[in-house]
């Protein structure tokens, strides 16, 4: 269920960079930081031990968190709606909070 949320917001940051146009550094980290949160998720999904997958999953939330930090510059220097960055941020507030929430999962022996 993350891996899929994390996918669409994903592609929906790719989809906000092709339509804005954004400084070169912007796009990169923000993209970069989008595509972080789903390929980490993945990546841990594919190890075996819980503390291999809680620390691809605490890398995916820093992630989360830096993406919204992005964004919040954005809707502050006026490049990007309140309203849009409100829908971003629900989005990356459901994500982190699933993957706090397997991240406390995976701590349990």
């Amino acid at each position: 269920m993350s891996y899929q949320k994390a996918k669409s917001f994903c592609i929906s940051m790719n989809k906000l960079i092709i339509a804005r146009k954004f400084d070169k550094t912007t796009n990169d980290q923000l993209r970069r930081a989008s595509f972080s949160i789903m390929l980490n998720i993945a990546e841990g999904s594919s190890r075996f031990s819980n503390k291999d997958r809680r620390n691809f999953m605490v890398v995916a939330r820093g992630s989360t968190f830096e993406c919204a930090a992005i964004l919040e510059y954005l809707s502050e220097i006026s490049e990007i709606s309140q309203t849009d960055f409100s829908t971003y941020s629900d989005n990356l507030e459901q994500i982190s909070k699933m993957l706090f929430s397997l991240i406390q999962h995976l701590d349990k022996p």
